[in-house]
C-alpha cells in the first residue's frame, strides 16, 4: 500500500507509517500514513520560518491564484474526497460530500479576501501628518485540528493563514490523516512555494508537543479538547505568542410550549444525533417546558426509531459509526453514568452489529434528567442527549446558561418575544432559532464563550483578527 508522506520544505518525507482504519468496517484500510517525529516538526517549523519573508510579501494575485485553484480542485473532486472522509471518519456520505463542498467554499472565500486586503488612511490630530493603519501577517502559524471535521476545520484555518501571508505547520488529528494529506497535496500542487505549507502527521504527544515547545511559532490555532486547549494556552504564554482555542460544548436546545412540534423534533434530532453526535455544536441538553414535554419526548423517540444506523457509505444510512473504539467506550460509559445518576434511558444506548465490523451505537435519549447530572454538564461527544423538564421560559433560560461552556444554543418557539429575548440573553457565541444548533455558514464568524473558546473568532472576515497584526504608521511629507 502506498505510503502517504509528510510535506516538509516542499519535499515529501517519511519511511514508515501507520494504517488508517475505517470505523464503518475495520477490515477496510483507508491508507498508510507517515508518522513524523519531533525532529521532523522542528524541520517543518524551520522551513516555514525561512519561507515567511518571501510569502508575507507575495502579491495578492499569487495568493488568490493558489487558493482559487485549490478550491476548484476540491469542488471538482467532492465525491471522491467525500468518500475518503466518510471512510476514515464515519460521517455518512452525503454529510461528507457536504463538508468537502464547504471546504471548497472556504478556499474560494479567502481567495477573494486576498484581493480585498484593505486598511485605513486617517488624518492625524497633528496638522500635516498622515496616518495609515494596515494589517500584516504575524509569522509561522501552528495549526492543530480535530478528527470530527477532518477537511472543513483544516480549511478554515489554513485558508486565512495563507491568504494573509502567513506560513503554516499543520498537524492533523491522528485518526484522520487521509483528508489532511489530500488537502495539503492539493495546495502543494496549486503552486505554493516550498516551506509555505508543511504537513506533520503523528502523535500529539510528540509532534504537537514539539509545536508547543517551539519559540519560532508566532501563533497557534487549535480545535480540540478543553484539557489540551489549556496546554496550548500555557505554552503560548511562555513564548509570548498569539493563540486561538476552540474547545468543548454542552449546548442547550430549548423547546417552549408554543413551538411547532415538527420543527422542534427535527432540530433536536439533527443537533443531538446526526454526525453521530460528534460535533462541538451538538445539542446534548434538550430543555423542554412542561406543556409540550410529553408530546416532544414521544415524537422525538419515534423519530429516533426511524433512523438507520449503518455503514457511512451505505445508501440510506442516517447515522454512521462512532469514530473509534475509545470514543465508543466513552459513550457507553456515560450512558451507564446517566442510569446511575437516576436519569431514565427512554430510548437506545445499545451497541449495534451490522454487516461490516464497526463501532455502531444506537442513539441514546435520556429523560427525567437534571442539569446537575454529569450527563448534563460534561461533554460526551457522542449520540447521547438528555431531556430536562422545566416550568417555563425563565427557568429554561436559566438552565440553558447553567454550564461552563458557551458555544451554541438553540430555541424552538413561535414567539417573537421569546426568540428575541433568548438571542440577547443566551450566554453562547452562536444562537439558533427554530434551527439545529449544529450547522453554520462558511462566511460568518464561528466561536463561543466561557470554556468553549478563547481568542478571536474563526471564519469570515473576522479571521483577520487572529492571522494578522495591526500596524499604525505616521508620515510627515
Amino acid at each position: 500500500m502506498t505510503l502517504h508522506q509528510n510535506l516538509i520544505a516542499g519535499e515529501w518525507i517519511g519511511k514508515e507509517g501507520t494504517k488508517n482504519v475505517s470505523p464503518s468496517d475495520t477490515n477496510d484500510i483507508v491508507g498508510t500514513y507517515a508518522q513524523a517525529n519531533a525532529d521532523d516538526a522542528k524541520m517543518a517549523i524551520a522551513a516555514a520560518k525561512a519561507a515567511f519573508p518571501a510569502w508575507s510579501r507575495s502579491g495578492i494575485l499569487e495568493r488568490h491564484a493558489v487558493l482559487r485553484k485549490a478550491s476548484d480542485e476540491i469542488l471538482a473532486r467532492k465525491e471522491e474526497l467525500g468518500k475518503l472522509l466518510a471512510r476514515e471518519e464515519g460521517k455518512i456520505l452525503p454529510e461528507a460530500i457536504g463538508e468537502v463542498t464547504r471546504a471548497a467554499q472556504i478556499f474560494d472565500f479567502f481567495a477573494g479576501e486576498a484581493l480585498r486586503l484593505a486598511g485605513e488612511v486617517l488624518p492625524s490630530a497633528r496638522p500635516g501628518i498622515g496616518v495609515e493603519i494596515t494589517r500584516e501577517p504575524i509569522g509561522v502559524i501552528g495549526i492543530i485540528t480535530p478528527w470530527n471535521f477532518p477537511i472543513a476545520i483544516p480549511a478554515w484555518k489554513i485558508a486565512p493563514a495563507l491568504c494573509y501571508g502567513n506560513t503554516v505547520v499543520f498537524k492533523p488529528a491522528d485518526l484522520v490523516p487521509g483528508c489532511a494529506w489530500a488537502i495539503v497535496d492539493i495546495l502543494h500542487r496549486a503552486g505554493l512555494p516550498k516551506g509555505v505549507l508543511n504537513l506533520v502527521m503523528g502523535r500529539g504527544s510528540v509532534v504537537g508537543q514539539a509545536l508547543l515547545d517551539s519559540p519560532d511559532l508566532a501563533g497557534i490555532t487549535f480545535t480540540g479538547s478543553t484539557a489540551t486547549g489549556k496546554r496550548v494556552a500555557l505554552s503560548s504564554l511562555e513564548h509570548n505568542r498569539k493563540f486561538q482555542l476552540e474547545m468543548g460544548g454542552k449546548n442547550p436546545m430549548v423547546v417552549l410550549d408554543d413551538a411547532d412540534l415538527g420543527v422542534a423534533v427535527e432540530a433536536a434530532a439533527n443537533s443531538g444525533f446526526f454526525s453521530t453526535g460528534q460535533r462541538c455544536t451538538a445539542s446534548s441538553r434538550l430543555i423542554v417546558t412542561e406543556g409540550i414535554h410529553d408530546k416532544f419526548v414521544a415524537a422525538l423517540t419515534e423519530k429516533l426509531k426511524s433512523l438507520t444506523i449503518d455503514n457511512a457509505l451505505k445508501a440510506g444510512s442516517h447515522i454512521g459509526p462512532v469514530v473509534d473504539d475509545k470514543q465508543l467506550a466513552q459513550d457507553l460509559d456515560y450512558i451507564e453514568i446517566g442510569k446511575k445518576e437516576g436519569a431514565k434511558l427512554a430510548f437506545g444506548g445499545e451497541r449495534l452489529e451490522r454487516d461490516t465490523p464497526g463501532f455502531y451505537l444506537q442513539p441514546a435519549l435520556f429523560t427525567e434528567a437534571t442539569n446537575k447530572m454529569r450527563i448534563s454538564q460534561e461533554e460526551i461527544f457522542g449520540p447521547v442527549a438528555s431531556v430536562i423538564r422545566v416550568k417555563d421560559y425563565d427557568e429554561a433560560l436559566s438552565v440553558a446558561n447553567d454550564t461552563r461552556f458557551g458555544l451554541s444554543a438553540g430555541i424552538a418557539t413561535t414567539s417573537l418575544k421569546y426568540a428575541t429575548h433568548f438571542k440577547r440573553n443566551s450566554e453562547a457565541g452562536m444562537v439558533m432559532v427554530n434551527l439545529p444548533t449544529a450547522g453554520v455558514d462558511f462566511h460568518v464568524p464561528f466561536g463561543g464563550r466561557k470554556a468553549s473558546s478563547f481568542g478571536p473568532r474563526e471564519q469570515g472576515r473576522y479571521a483577520a483578527e487572529f492571522f494578522t497584526v495591526v500596524k499604525t504608521a505616521y508620515t510627515l511629507p
